[in-house]
């Protein structure tokens, strides 16, 4: 018998920061590379070098191209990772952008901080420079979805479609026989851009996402509560600020948006899209419509009905246009992007509507004004929230707790270990609770940084 030590470098106790290392007697490997976000005590983590030799990791098998997903690639390089980066065509473009697109904020923020001196470290550093970045994309390797590859003697894998976002799969790993299985992020099983998920149909040691392992999406009336705000916006002429995440959770709200228009649910309000990171993701859903619902014609009829920014001079033209209008602007969590300007000039005004639209990790500003925070932080400044703030958790590209039983309820046999990663304590152990009860299955929760050796 062979072992496989897996260790939790991420997504361990937590939605963010997903990565896992499995030392195998042919190669090591590691699945997904994200950053950490959210909080303080979190993102610090970013900074610490691995507990691992990145310099004898072989690959990186990538589930999706989000930044908790994929984030951490620049840095492993820097730490002297020189094997390839795998994954499906669209999830490696969607990478390269939100790769570039990061490291340039990174960047930004560090000459801002250092311009304005409101960061303790002297000098404030980016996490990674997008020359880093681009050194990180030359490592891309992609692979066909459902084929398998063959990495070792006894080593292959294949990646199978999973909603989420486009480009986004769980991975299938075969090792000496034994299949490990990643969830990545399983996406919902209804969704206006993209297709259900596949289903694994054998996993001996199975790791799944959690992010809603403790609840359901609630039946929300999404087209009822957009076309409200957008007459309440126009009433009160001011601003509908949706913070949003660059990829799939963008493009999904710029068809609702025009859906509704479309059905003369509301009026020709003007609707600006700044998300530099967005507009290149845009691009993405034309070079593969195979991976998504969205038909050509009406991509480009969507996209004509909208003012699409590309400069931040426009962002100010448009902070600066007195009409009614709809902003949306990266990032989701309200984290960094282009949306922290807006935020800066229009969260003080009453006449301001800010709609969080998905999931807000512990730490970061989105949770902030979710949890009724009186005043934000941005910029190294206080201000002070009069606007009012709403929330559409249904928009969530995730599973809720029965989509992932969903998800699950395909499998064949009764894995020897399953592993619950990427959620916070408290739906950890809910959906441990409920895999007990539904499979009697054998659950465990890793902590961070946790090395379990697995029989193989």
């Amino acid at each position: 018998m062979n072992t496989v030590k897996v260790t939790f470098l991420g997504a361990s106790g937590t939605v963010t920061g997903s990565k896992f290392h499995l030392g195998t007697p042919e190669l090591d490997l590691m699945v997904d590379c994200g950053m950490f976000q959210g909080i303080k005590a979190l993102r610090e983590r970013n900074w610490e070098p691995l507990p691992i030799d990145a310099r004898k990791l072989d690959y990186v098998l990538l589930t999706h191209g989000h930044l908790d997903h994929t984030g951490y690639l620049p840095r492993l390089v820097k730490e002297g990772f020189k094997g390839k980066i795998l994954g499906t065509s669209p999830t490696l473009a969607i990478t390269s952008i939100i790769l570039k697109d990061s490291a340039k904020i990174h960047e930004e923020e560090a000459e801002k901080a250092n311009s304005e001196g409101y960061s303790k470290h002297r000098p404030a550093l980016p996490f990674y420079t997008l020359e880093e970045a681009e050194r990180t994309i030359a490592l891309f390797s992609s692979i066909e979805n459902k084929e398998w590859v063959t990495l070792s003697p006894n080593i292959k894998f294949r990646t199978q479609y999973n909603g989420h976002i486009i480009g986004a799969t769980f991975i299938e790993l075969d090792i000496f026989r034994k299949r490990f299985v990643f969830s990545g992020d399983i996406g919902r099983m209804k969704d206006v851009l993209l297709a259900p998920p596949e289903r694994p149909e054998w996993a001996d040691y199975l790791f799944v996402e959690s992010t809603y392992g403790n609840k359901n999406h609630p039946k929300e009336d999404v087209e009822g509560i957009l076309a409200h705000l957008v007459k309440k916006i126009i009433d009160q002429r001011g601003t509908l600020i949706i913070p949003s995440f660059a990829v799939e959770r963008l493009q999904s709200l710029m068809y609702r948006l025009w859906m509704l228009y479309k059905k003369n649910k509301i009026p020709n309000i003007p609707i600006f899209i700044d998300s530099p990171m967005g507009n290149n993701v845009l691009s993405v859903f034309e070079q593969f419509p195979d991976w998504h619902e969205l038909s050509l014609k009406e991509y480009h009829a969507m996209c004509g009905h909208m003012t699409i920014i590309s400069s931040y001079k426009e962002t100010w033209e448009t902070i600066d246009d007195p009409r009614p209008k709809i902003v949306i602007a990266g990032s989701g969590m309200v984290t960094g992007g282009r949306v922290l300007t807006y935020l800066q000039q229009f969260i003080d005004v009453e006449s301001t509507i800010v709609l969080l639209v998905g999931y807000q990790a512990e730490g970061t500003r989105g949770k902030q004004l979710l949890e009724g925070a009186f005043e934000l932080k941005l910029f190294g400044k206080y201000y002070p929230i009069k606007a009012e703030v709403m929330h559409l958790e249904s928009l969530s590209a995730h599973a809720d707790q029965t989509g992932l039983l969903h998800w699950l309820k395909e499998l064949k046999n009764t894995p020897e270990r399953v592993f619950l990663v990427h959620g916070e304590p408290t739906s950890l152990d809910a959906f441990r609770t409920k895999l007990n009860y539904e499979f009697n299955w054998n659950v465990h929760i890793p902590n961070l940084y946790e090395t379990i050796e697995l029989m193989v």
